[in-house]
């Protein structure tokens, strides 16, 4: 493919650099944002693939995620940064379609994951009995294979659509990263990516979390208790629902704000880009740009703590992967060791129930737990703390 550089032969005038309050503040902010993101989304990705119990659908969905937030964190963050600091492109002339790219494969890629977890959840809720075989985790890996796939092949196009621009001024030749094409040309495409990529998984994550809340918050989830049956059993199927309809709750909620977020951080440039398609004269304001940029770093980069705050499991994990984990613990120790048996016996209970998310899936070990009998005084009798809620 050739991939010259343009020059414009006009002059633009006289070309002035950035001041040093904006080089100060943009490098600052930018730099920050995108490193506590790439840690943030690194320990994602980490927790889920080193932590057995942390394997489930959603969690997958949750890594493609981390990964294309990476991925815009690194190919988009990056050049912002640099180009805070000298106002121009220092990339050269590969590197301008070759970040672009990576660029929208990332930002595609993660909307593309984010209605996958929205699906993956409104089936698992509304639809259990289908959940069984539609929600495994052999299928959530297939779906996020296709995802990247797809986009992947569709984001070939700004190879062929971006190159850069050396613009010649009265007092220096600025090179930027631009557009082989007229503007015109390629304002079609940014009004496909709004409508694909924001828009229409914005309209249906608002119906399917709408549905997802009747059934969680309107209408409570069917118990497992049999009115006739007033032994130990009942009394555990009673704990079981009521922590299995607050996991799903929890986790729920927790995948809902990611959503809100996804929206409203990334309102403020999707809405420039569709302004600018209908202006002769583009809006550029470098510190509403900044404002942008912000945003969308933000959104790459808030996910983790969003976990973090929401998920006692992931809260965990990342305190173990960082080392802050308690070396005691403040349970008996036999059930620790019962716990450990639990969740090295919790591969079948994933296969045969694999919309289990990581905020039930203590639950599922307590029931295991009781299944095999270990001798543990029941909390419904005894009045003990009931360590499945822990």
């Amino acid at each position: 493919m050739e991939n010259s550089s343009t020059e414009v032969n006009q002059t633009l005038g006289t070309w002035t650099d950035y001041s040093i309050q904006y080089k100060v503040v943009s490098t600052f902010l930018l730099s920050l944002i995108c490193a506590l993101g790439m840690v943030g989304n690194v320990m994602v990705i980490l927790v889920v693939l080193t932590t057995k119990h942390m394997r489930t659908p959603t969690n997958c969905y949750l890594v493609s995620l981390a990964v294309a937030d990476l991925m815009v964190l690194t190919a988009a963050g990056l050049p912002a940064i640099t180009d805070s600091i000298f106002n121009a492109w220092v990339f050269g002339r590969y590197g301008c379609p070759c970040i672009t790219y990576f660029q929208y494969l990332g930002i595609n890629a993660s909307s593309c994951s984010i209605t996958a977890f929205t699906i993956e959840r409104y089936i698992a809720i509304c639809h259990p009995i289908k959940a069984q075989f539609l929600c495994t985790l052999s299928r959530a890996k297939k779906i996020i294979v296709s995802v990247w796939v797809f986009t992947s092949l569709y984001c070939v196009l700004w190879f062929y659509l971006s190159d850069v621009e050396v613009h010649r001024y009265d007092n220096a030749l600025v090179t930027i990263c631009g557009y082989r094409v007229d503007r015109k040309i390629v304002s079609p495409i940014y009004f496909f990516d709004y409508g694909v990529f924001f828009m229409l998984p914005l309209i249906l994550s608002a119906v399917l979390y709408g549905l997802i809340a009747r059934i969680l918050f309107l209408n409570p989830l069917p118990s497992n208790n049999n009115h006739a049956a007033k032994n130990n059993t009942s009394c555990k199927n009673s704990r079981h629902s009521s922590s299995t309809a607050t996991s799903r709750r929890q986790v729920t909620k927790m995948l809902a704000v990611v959503v809100i977020l996804f929206a409203l951080l990334w309102m403020p440039y999707r809405t420039l880009v569709v302004v600018n398609s209908f202006l002769d004269q583009a809006y550029t304001d470098k510190w509403f740009l900044l404002f942008c940029r912000i945003c969308i770093y933000l959104n790459s980069a808030i996910n983790p703590v969003i976990y973090n705050a929401m998920s006692q499991k992931f809260r965990a994990a990342f305190r173990k992967i960082c080392g802050c984990a308690q070396k005691g613990s403040d349970k008996p120790a036999a059930y620790s060791v019962a716990l450990t048996y639990a969740v090295k016996d919790t591969s079948m209970v994933e296969s045969t129930d694999p919309y289990t998310t990581e905020l039930e899936e203590i639950t599922v070990t307590d029931e295991l737990l009781a299944d095999q009998k270990i001798m543990f005084p029941d909390t419904c009798i005894y009045g003990r703390d009931d360590f499945g809620n822990a």
